[in-house]
């Protein structure tokens, strides 16, 4: 199969694949859902520190009667329902994992989004080579996927927030979709076809 952008051969295994809206959907949601840190944590009544005297005796004072200053309606006392660390990963089985990003990427082929290059590399890591390159092939918003990594390239990216530099084993369903081109060089198509036949 060839891609319709540059007229590169391409997997029919990896690129050629149906559009499956409901396993791309459980793979962006099981992707987001472990990238959460779920380490927020705030505290009851029980656990903020003092609130063991009670405050006035309950009658005769003529004020609301109060057992503790950390009730939750008080100025710093405890949370009401406190939020707690929490475990929020999900599982998704292998082949599913790679229907999915078979899926995306035949979409991208489909929707003339996925560049195929033979090499992406500058001599310095300067993000005006960077965006003289982009220009010139004219990428605004894309995703650039290498075989190995190539500091030069991440140091140069690092100013543009619209391009995201990645290895073909880093690649993830969220930057895929995130970006309107996904630029991959030759070689990285071949490990990506090799991971996802």
């Amino acid at each position: 199969m060839q891609s319709p952008v540059v007229g590169k051969e391409v997997s029919e295994a990896v690129f050629g694949q149906d559009y499956n809206e409901g396993i791309i959907h459980q793979l962006v949601v099981t992707y987001m859902a472990n990238a959460r840190a779920g380490t927020r944590a705030q505290k009851t009544r029980s656990e903020v520190s003092g609130g063991g005297v009670k405050p006035w005796k309950q009658k005769g004072t003529g004020r609301a009667r109060a057992g503790t200053i950390r009730s939750p309606i008080w100025r710093t006392g405890g949370v009401t329902f406190a939020a707690k660390p929490q475990d929020h990963s999900k599982k998704l089985n292998k082949k599913m994992y790679a229907v999915g990003m078979r899926s995306i990427l035949s979409e991208l082929v489909r929707q003339d989004r996925l560049v195929i290059v033979d090499d992406f590399s500058i001599e310095q890591p300067k993000t005006k080579l960077l965006s003289a390159k982009l220009a010139e092939k004219g990428l605004t918003s894309a995703l650039i996927v290498l075989a190995a990594e190539d500091s030069a390239l991440e140091l140069a990216s690092r100013n543009l927030h619209k391009i995201e530099v990645c290895t073909a084993f880093d690649i993830d369903p969220v930057s895929l979709l995130a970006y309107e081109k996904v630029c991959v060089t030759s070689d990285a198509i071949a490990l990506i076809e090799e991971r996802l036949k």
